[in-house]
């Protein structure tokens, strides 16, 4: 599994064995942008025009293409880690919201190029 970037989307790729290509999907989006080729060079050309073709089909048909993420996560978490990550984030003179952010960047830096 590995991720591509092009006009600020990215994608997740990964070989299907059985049909021996590359399959790709735009991550982040509502709609399903999948693409597939078989070989790589192939595949960078299939992603940019997949990504093309999302933000062209959005103009046709009047729909604001889905942007990036308005910055506000809610998700849940047992209360044995919510009181570490409180502690460690007053610990370091951070808001819980800071240090959860600066965690969060951190790691999807290492996912995400």
């Amino acid at each position: 599994m590995s991720g591509m970037t092009y006009k600020g989307y990215h994608a997740r790729v990964e070989f299907d064995a059985d049909d021996e290509i590359f399959v790709g999907r735009v991550a982040g989006l509502n709609d399903v942008v999948g693409f597939h080729a078989e070989t790589v060079e192939d595949l960078k050309a299939a992603f940019r025009e997949a990504v093309d073709d999302y933000l062209e089909t959005c103009r046709t048909i009047g729909k604001a293409p889905q942007k990036p993420y308005s910055g506000r996560v809610m998700f849940r978490i047992s209360p044995e880690v919510h009181a570490k990550a409180a502690t460690a984030a007053e610990l370091s003179g951070k808001s819980l919201n800071e240090w959860a952010e600066a965690a969060l960047a951190e790691a999807a830096a290492k996912q995400v190029a």
